[in-house]
C-alpha cells in the first residue's frame, strides 16, 4: 500500500534497534517526518553496545558480528562507521580439544586418528563435493557406515546437546533453516561465515545509530512505550495537531502509518496466543590480564550450562591489560523478566505467527492508522542484521517509495 507516493507523510517507527533505525533513515532522507519511539532507554535494541574505563567495547546483549553479500547493504551501513576487517571464527570445546566450529575437514582431522581421518575425508569428498555445506540431520541420513559414524560422533559432540541448552528442544523438533545455520562444512576455511564483507564497526555500533539517527526529519523518543501512547495516534487528515509528526498534543500524535518492529502478539494483546521465544542472560566478567581465551568465541556444546565464552577485545584488536567476556546462558523468554533473542520457529509457532499476520493484514485494510509489521519481533524470524537492514528497507520501498 502506497499513500500519497512521493508526497511527504508522517511515520511513527516503533522499535530502535537495526530495523527501525534503518527505517527512518530511509524514509527521512525522502523527505518525510519520523518519529521513532523505543521503550528502552538507549538505542540500537539488542546491537547497543558501550565502551568501557578499559577502552574495551563491550556488546551488552551478545555479541554481533556484521557480515553479507549485499553491497548495498554494506553500502548503506558503512555511510556510517568504518570498519575492523574482522574475520569471524569459533572453536568449540570437543573431547577436550578446542576445534573449528562449523566442523570441518581440519576439525576431523584434529579429533580422528590419522587414518581414519583421511578415510572420513575421502569419502564426503566423494559423496558431496568440495566447499560444500551439509546440514547435519541430511548427514545422518547417509547410508556409508563411517559416514553414519561421522554424523552420530558431530551430532553428539555438537547439536544435541548444544541446541537442548540453546533451543530446549531437539534439533529435530526445530525448523531446518535454524538446524542449517551450523552445517557441516566440507572444506579448510575455519570462519565461521563465509560472506564477502565481514567486518566489526570501529567506533562501536551504538556509533552507527547515532550518526544513522542524526537526521532533522528523525524524532528519537527513548523510554517511551507503545501502549503508553497509541491512545493518543490520529490520521494527519482527522487531526488538529500542528507540528512535527510526534508531536504530543493534549489529543493526538499526527501519522499517515506505522512501522512496528516489537512483538506482533503482544500489539494485538496476545489475543491468539502467545509466541514462545528463547531469551539469554550474561555474565560479565573482567580479568586482570591481557586475554583469556585463544579467540572471541569459545562454544561449550557438552560442558557447563553456558553455551559460550566471549572476549570483546578480539573484535577490535584492543589493546589493554585487562580483558572483558561474557558467559552467556540461554533462558526462557519470560514477559516483564528478560528480553526476547530467538524466535523457536517450528511448524506450531509458525502456525500462529501465520494467524497474527492474518488479524494484521486484514485490521490494516479497515484502519485510518495501517500498521506494518517489521523485524525479528514482527516478523517472528530470526535475522542477521543485514537481513534486517534488507528487509526494511524493502519495506520502506513497498509503502512509501
Amino acid at each position: 500500500m502506497k499513500k500519497g507516493g512521493n508526497a511527504e507523510q508522517s511515520i511513527l517507527i516503533v522499535g530502535c534497534g537495526i530495523s527501525g533505525a534503518t527505517a527512518a533513515r530511509v524514509l527521512a532522507e525522502e523527505g518525510h517526518r519520523v518519529t521513532i519511539i523505543d521503550q528502552r532507554t538507549h538505542i540500537g535494541g539488542n546491537c547497543y553496545d558501550h565502551w568501557d574505563e578499559n577502552g574495551i567495547c563491550v556488546h551488552d546483549y551478545g555479541t554481533h558480528i556484521f557480515h553479507t553479500d549485499n553491497r548495498k547493504v554494506w553500502d548503506f551501513i558503512s555511510r556510517f562507521t568504518k570498519w575492523y576487517p574482522f574475520q569471524h571464527k569459533v572453536r568449540g570445546l570437543i573431547d577436550g580439544q578446542l576445534v573449528p566450529i562449523p566442523f570441518n575437514l581440519n576439525s576431523i582431522h584434529q579429533v580422528f586418528p590419522a587414518k581414519l581421518a583421511q578415510r572420513l575425508e575421502d569419502k564426503l569428498l566423494e559423496k558431496f563435493g568440495y566447499n560444500i555445506k551439509v546440514p547435519i540431520l541430511k548427514l545422518r541420513e547417509t547410508d556409508d557406515e563411517d559416514l553414519r559414524f561421522l554424523a552420530e560422533y558431530i551430532y553428539k559432540n555438537i547439536f544435541s546437546f548444544y541446541t537442548q541448552k540453546q533451543w530446549d528442544l531437539n534439533p529435530e523438533d526445530l525448523d531446518p533453516a535454524v538446524t542449517g545455520r551450523v552445517p557441516v562444512y566440507i572444506s579448510k576455511d575455519n570462519r565461521y561465515f563465509q560472506n564477502r564483507y565481514q567486518g566489526i564497526p570501529l567506533s562501536g555500533y551504538t556509533a552507527i545509530f547515532e550518526k544513522m539517527l542524526n537526521h532533522p526529519n528523525i524524532t528519537v523518543r527513548l523510554n517511551t512505550k507503545y501502549e503508553d501512547i497509541r491512545h493518543m495516534i490520529n490520521t494527519v487528515e482527522n487531526s488538529q495537531t500542528t507540528g512535527k509528526v510526534g508531536q504530543m498534543a493534549s489529543d493526538a500524535i499526527t501519522v499517515d502509518f506505522i512501522l512496528y518492529s516489537g512483538s506482533i502478539d503482544e500489539y494485538h494483546a496476545y489475543v491468539l496466543g502467545e509466541l514462545p521465544y528463547r531469551s539469554e542472560s550474561f555474565d560479565f566478567i573482567t580479568f586482570g590480564r591481557e586475554y583469556f581465551q585463544s579467540e572471541a568465541v569459545i562454544n561449550y556444546p557438552n560442558n557447563y550450562t553456558f553455551t559460550r565464552i566471549v572476549e570483546y577485545k578480539h573484535f577490535l584488536g584492543t589493546v589493554s591489560d585487562k580483558t572483558v567476556v561474557s558467559y552467556e546462558y540461554p533462558e526462557p523468554f519470560v514477559r516483564g523478566k528478560n528480553e526476547r533473542y530467538y524466535p523457536i520457529v517450528n511448524d506450531t509457532n509458525q502456525l500462529l505467527y501465520n494467524q497474527y499476520k492474518a488479524k494484521a493484514d486484514t485490521d490494516r485494510v479497515n484502519s485510518k492508522v495501517p500498521v506494518y509489521f517489521f523485524g525479528r519481533l514482527g516478523d517472528y524470524k530470526y535475522y542477521d542484521m543485514d537481513k534486517a537492514v534488507e528487509r526494511a528497507m524493502a519495506l520502506v520501498e513497498e509503502i512509501a517509495a
